[in-house]
């Protein structure tokens, strides 16, 4: 940064703009950048007087003045220093005040002013909630709804409070309460007014609210899950058309988030009920596929989200085998990182719902497909793949005749002598039951959980 002349320091700058004169616009705007500077930032808060000289300027009458005024608090909203936003404190109820102006410009700063300067600091983030930050929020994005500059940092600094840690014990009930979460929600709807960056604010929100565990029956009444799941089937046709930039993958996260979360929280049918469309489930298979190789935690993430959605309901099963998914899944166990881990519980979960898909699967290809994976060196996914096997081998006997062909009995003796523990209870298990009569193998087998 640059170093300023005695005439245009901190100090001198504060004295000047205490003075009315055309100049004082200037001095305010050098000021704003002076501020930007860690150090100068600690010089200025030890002024006396110095935040309530610029609250006094951004409760005055001259509109570039109060701009101004408004910068430098923005600034030192900024600050690294544990002690600069206690000192903004007197500023917060104006800037609470302004987020119901006319001025569009004026309120998002504001927004971001209040955002930065509570995270780090306990006593700020109290007397925010006292001053009444929730109910303030819920109103500025109601009134607003239509700027997405505005709802942007709605989302922005609703997001920070979400992230603290009081925030589900002190925070999160308010928000419930208010008519936030519907207002949020109504930014995820794609219209002519669909736009990235207030998308993903209110998508993170969102998936705060649904992983904090409270009750989550007011999110589920706004139809969380529902607008999630149409929004993922959306960006996944925009994906499948070859458009992976310009930062879709960032607002595909929190809404994978969102969905799975409450599938995995919710006890109630109402949740699968919501997504009963099946293209959400293809709209999960495709982000799958489409980001295994350029963002291999993203296609996790997705099929995460599917092995919550089949763990929770046969539909949903079903309509994998149905829409003939399942061997493109099947393809994509050779991927490590933890996909094949979830993949293998995807597979796993429709074993187990239906005895009947059992057969289908290995028509697959899947035997083949699991000969591989166990030969892994993960743990987990040897032991996943071991207990879809059981499953395969209980279905019928075609299906043990096939593994036997493809070598079975000798990959699976393999761990009876040379592994320990589950793995090797449960081979011992799969060749004593399954795969040979009279077998001379003995030890403490266990059936599949």
């Amino acid at each position: 940064m640059d170093t300023y002349s005695d005439d245009k320091d901190v100090v001198s700058l504060l004295h000047k703009i205490q003075h009315r004169g055309p100049e004082r616009e200037g001095h305010l705007y050098t000021l704003g950048k002076s501020l930007r500077d860690p150090a100068s930032q600690l010089v200025f808060i030890k002024q006396e007087n110095s935040v309530h000289v610029l609250i006094g300027l951004l409760t005055g009458t001259n509109t570039q003045c109060r701009l101004q005024s408004l910068h430098c608090l923005h600034e030192l909203s900024h600050s690294p220093h544990p002690s600069v936003a206690p000192a903004c404190l007197p500023a917060t109820p104006y800037l609470l005040t302004y987020l119901s102006g006319q001025s569009t410009r004026f309120t998002e700063l504001c927004l971001y002013t209040l955002g930065n300067i509570f995270p780090d600091s306990d006593v700020v983030r109290e007397k925010l909630l006292a001053q009444g930050i929730i109910p303030a929020l819920a109103s500025c994005i109601e009134n607003q709804r239509h700027n997405m500059a505005v709802v942007e940092a709605v989302g922005f600094t609703l997001s920070q409070l979400l992230q603290t840690k009081e925030a589900s014990r002190k925070i999160i009930p308010l928000v419930l309460a208010s008519s936030l979460p519907s207002n949020l929600l109504a930014v995820l709807t794609p219209n002519q007014n669909f736009a990235l960056g207030p998308a993903i604010e209110c998508a993170w929100c969102l998936h705060y609210l649904t992983c904090s565990g409270e009750d989550l029956q007011a999110v589920l009444a706004s139809d969380v899950v529902l607008q999630c799941g149409m929004l993922l089937v959306s960006l996944s046709d925009t994906v499948a058309q070859g458009n992976k930039e310009g930062g879709l993958e960032l607002l595909i996260w929190p809404l994978l988030r969102c969905v799975g979360n409450l599938l995995s929280s919710s006890t109630s049918d109402e949740v699968c009920a919501c997504l009963s469309d099946e293209r959400v489930v293809a709209a999960l298979c495709g982000l799958l596929q489409a980001y295994i190789q350029i963002q291999p935690a993203l296609a996790r993430e997705s099929a995460w989200v599917l092995n919550n959605f089949t763990a929770r309901s046969s539909l949903f099963c079903s309509t994998l085998m149905r829409l003939n998914l399942v061997p493109s899944l099947i393809q994509l166990l050779p991927f490590s990182q933890g996909i094949n881990t979830m993949i293998l519980r995807v597979l796993a979960n429709i074993a187990h719902k239906k005895r009947e898909s059992c057969v289908e699967l290995a028509e697959f290809g899947l035997l083949s497909s699991l000969s591989a994976t166990l030969k892994m060196a993960a743990q987990e996914v040897v032991t996943l793949s071991l207990d879809i096997l059981f499953m395969l081998l209980a279905s019928g006997s075609q299906v043990v005749e096939d593994f036997v062909k493809l070598g079975g009995i000798s990959l699976l003796e393999t761990f009876h002598y040379c592994s320990e523990g589950d793995v090797r209870r449960r081979a011992t298990y799969l060749l004593e039951h399954h795969l040979l009569t009279g077998s001379p193998y003995s030890g403490n087998c266990i059936p599949h959980s």
